[in-house]
């Protein structure tokens, strides 16, 4: 049920809730407990000052030092005998005079013997008091009018703390100011404080519960826009770093899935094409041979063969890449000799290409030897190399040449050819992507040479990459990591 409260309604309970908790604190620090802090507070300050007392009780000015700090604590203290008689001097007797009762002492002394040398209590009165008002005549109306004696009465709270030092103990009585007329008046005051806070935390609630979701309302829009195929699709999202960030994100996500569905056309384009073209020369040939048996040659059934071949390797490159993408192939790394494996590829690519006239050169030097998959980049390899064929010069010439440098070794290739124009070089490698130029078919291969390069160096932790020059031609590489 909770998972489909929207985002909006959630941030304004989360920010209400959090205003009422506050409030909930609030009143029950300065409602509830504020007799207790005021109490607590009271009985630290008199410790302090009585702990100030036993640090001067044997200097010659302590009657000074008790008077001074019973004006500034707000006490009247005195330090008396064990039988409660007062051991300070009497000229100052009637500041002392609430703590002169000596049976009164005793019985205090008696208290904080029983609780290891401390005691103290709180105790109220209740104190009245008269006031005569008005005491005077009025002629009014031929009546006399005349004063009228009012009384009060109030509660006082005091503090009776006793502390025994050496045979002596000090007694203070504080009183403690009332407290029920703050509390009645910051009750009041905070009625209105809360229902002032509760209205604004509602109204701050919204804004900020509108301003957070309706960003993320107009992203989920148009990511349904875009679930629907729709990958024009822009997000537009404002008002927070991490929105805008998810924004851009989403934005970068809908043109990658818009080209790679563009590319996706016109690959199926372009392997249709490459299906269709050796398919209709086998369909041709096999109507010839039904038709005319007597008239088969060696050359068309050879071309027969050929076509074949091609259509094998266009559904075998697909469903390599296929592979790779979905993470199904797995590195098989043994230590082979890399140097033959490249020579055997390039003499087979020879007597494959002897008739056409291609030229390839392969220059190395001494044998080197590699821990990887030989199968997968003996594939690597082959794709680069019939790549550079098929987008070789003039002069069909094709260089492949194998380097060492410290723990990495680089296989390139080169051709002669029309090189790669800027705006075709930042997705030559990306899967399905073909040039904008028109389509032609290929000497050998499939088209698909360079995803599966890409792929099979990123599982071995290599690095590739093209040098091009237009109108001169082209070097890819491939660097291996020991």
């Amino acid at each position: 049920m909770f998972a489909k409260i929207k985002l909006k309604w959630r941030i304004f309970g989360f920010l209400l809730g959090f205003c009422i908790l506050l409030l909930v604190f609030l009143w029950l620090s300065q409602i509830v407990f504020l007799n207790d802090f005021y109490r607590y507070f009271r009985i630290s300050e008199v410790r302090n000052d009585v702990s100030t007392i036993v640090y001067h009780i044997d200097d010659e000015d302590i009657n000074e030092i008790v008077d001074e700090l019973s004006v500034d604590g707000d006490f009247v203290a005195d330090i008396v005998d064990m039988q409660g008689n007062s051991l300070l001097n009497g000229d100052r007797q009637g500041s002392r005079q609430s703590t002169q009762n000596s049976s009164a002492n005793i019985r205090l002394i008696t208290s904080a013997t029983r609780n290891a040398g401390e005691y103290y209590r709180f105790t109220t009165t209740q104190a009245q008091s008269r006031e005569r008002r008005g005491d005077s005549q009025h002629q009014s109306g031929g009546r006399n009018s005349r004063g009228r004696n009012q009384s009060s009465q109030s509660q006082t709270e005091s503090l009776l703390y006793v502390r025994i030092i050496d045979e002596r103990a000090i007694i203070v009585n504080a009183v403690i100011s009332p407290v029920h007329a703050t509390t009645t008046a910051l009750r009041y005051q905070l009625f209105v404080i809360s229902g002032v806070m509760i209205i604004l935390s509602a109204i701050l609630a919204i804004i900020i519960a509108r301003r957070v979701s309706k960003p993320i309302e107009d992203i989920n829009d148009s990511a349904m826009n875009l679930a629907k195929g729709q990958y024009d699709t822009r997000f537009n999202g404002k008002g927070f770093y991490e929105i805008a960030g998810l924004s851009e994100t989403l934005n970068t996500t809908a043109i990658e899935l818009g080209r790679a569905e563009t590319l996706r056309r016109e690959l199926l384009a372009n392997v249709s094409h490459d299906l269709r073209t050796p398919l209709s020369l086998i369909y041709s040939y096999a109507e010839m041979m039904r038709d005319f048996p007597e008239d088969i040659t060696p050359e068309q059934a050879e071309t027969i063969m050929e076509e074949t071949k091609r259509l094998s390797g266009l559904v075998n490159d697909v469903l390599e890449i296929s592979k790779l993408e979905a993470g199904m192939e797995q590195l098989n790394k043994t230590r082979f000799n890399l140097t033959k494996n490249i020579d055997e590829t390039v003499e087979l690519m020879r007597e494959l290409l002897s008739s056409q006239g291609y030229t390839v050169e392969f220059t190395h030097g001494e044998d080197i030897f590699v821990e990887a998959d030989e199968a997968k980049i003996n594939s690597a390899f082959y794709n680069l190399l019939v790549n550079a064929i098929n987008h070789a010069g003039a002069d069909q010439k094709v260089i492949v040449e194998l380097t060492t440098l410290e723990n990495a070794v680089t296989i390139s290739v080169t051709d002669y050819g029309n090189g790669i124009s800027d705006d075709d070089l930042p997705f030559i490698w990306d899967r399905y992507y073909k040039s904008k130029t028109a389509h032609r078919r290929a000497v050998t291969g499939t088209g698909l040479g360079l995803s599966i390069v890409k792929k099979i160096i990123e599982m071995h932790k290599g690095s590739y990459g093209v040098t091009t020059n237009p109108g001169k031609g082209s070097t890819f590489w491939i660097t291996l990591y020991a």
